[in-house]
């Protein structure tokens, strides 16, 4: 069993210390830990609200309307589903020590972005390339 990392409330990963040490492993793991925990709970709320809002509604205007309604929050949810998902694989890289290198070249992927979106596996390089191939492909 790994021993706890010690980690400040206020700390950051900085550029001038060795890339995914400790700490900053420790501070992305709990950065994934609350956002799939925020994520859900929001699921939760979700089917309880489904479940509480189940009634006839006579008029087709306002039905059509809490359909429409439902539909938008099950495909959030489905979305959400997809991104608690990809936070587990992040959480797995942590523990396999993958975490925050490129799957394509290798290269560590910049802490910046790892800060905006942990989930990466792709430098932002990496990124732009598959999206322009994507991109050159789909208009075919």
């Amino acid at each position: 069993m790994k021993a706890e990392v010690f980690l400040p409330d206020d700390y950051r990963p900085a550029e001038d210390e060795p890339f995914m040490n400790e700490r900053q492993l420790e501070y992305f793991r709990r950065k994934l830990v609350a956002w799939k925990t925020e994520l859900l709970e929001e699921s939760r709320d979700t089917i309880e609200g489904l479940q509480e809002s189940t009634r006839n509604i006579p008029d087709i205007a306002d039905r059509a309307s809490e359909e429409t309604d439902r539909a938008i929050e099950l495909r959030t949810r489905d979305r959400q589903r997809k991104l608690v998902a990809k936070i587990d694989a992040a959480l797995r890289r942590i523990e396999e020590g993958e975490y925050g290198y490129c799957e394509v070249t290798g290269e560590p992927i910049s802490l910046k972005r790892l800060d905006a979106r942990p989930i990466a596996t792709m430098s932002l390089e990496a990124q732009e390339r598959h999206e322009r191939r994507e991109k050159v492909h789909r208009d075919d």
